[in-house]
């Protein structure tokens, strides 16, 4: 499957980065009923976007919305810690996600099994590079420890997976009803024309 033009890269980068400003932290324009799209949005980046550049850029725009938020006293500085930065890595493996999804999808029926083992298999991955270096290196959890972490991961987990899984299903959705309105109005240029 070919990658939208450069142009639509450029408008779905702005809606992906619309989507993250709403529904990101807690500041002026955040949409405080809808869980952070953070995760869907590297997800989504890596499905639609050519460049590798979406990952650091998206990082880059977590952080702005984080620290804004901070410097507004809407949030504290209790996840802004030096594992903040295990963020690029979970970033990374949500981005390739996408990649993969992208790379081995081919507009079938089918392609749900490697939709839900890329988002399974990637958020997955996320959550222990991200959750993971919160809990071990965040300096919160002094007793931390392998079966404290496995008990994080039952009790997160599951709800990344469930977030992540509705913002890119409402994507997918979006993307297909673009798709046959598209070729609906070409069909009817061309008995027309």
């Amino acid at each position: 499957m070919s990658f939208p033009g450069l142009r639509h890269q450029w408008i779905i980068a702005a809606l992906l980065a619309a989507l993250m400003l709403l529904t990101r932290g807690e500041h002026f324009v955040s949409v405080h009923a809808l869980p952070s799209a953070s995760w869907a949005v590297l997800f989504l980046a890596g499905f639609y976007l050519r460049p590798f550049w979406a990952v650091p850029a998206f990082f880059a725009l977590g952080l702005l919305i984080d620290l804004g938020s901070l410097a507004a006293g809407t949030i504290s500085d209790w996840c802004l810690s030096p594992a903040y930065w295990a963020l690029l890595p979970a970033y990374t493996a949500l981005w390739g996600g996408g990649r993969l999804l992208r790379r081995h999808s081919q507009g079938r029926a089918g392609d749900l099994l490697v939709l839900a083992l890329a988002l399974a298999g990637s958020a997955f991955i996320a959550y222990l590079c991200s959750g993971g270096g919160f809990y071990f290196f965040s300096g919160h959890y002094e007793d931390s420890s392998l079966a404290g972490f496995g008990e994080r991961i039952l009790r997160y987990y599951p709800g990344k997976l469930l977030h992540l899984s509705a913002y890119v299903g409402l994507a997918a959705v979006a993307d297909v009803a673009l798709r046959l309105a598209r070729a609906e109005a070409h069909k009817q240029r061309t008995a027309a024309g």
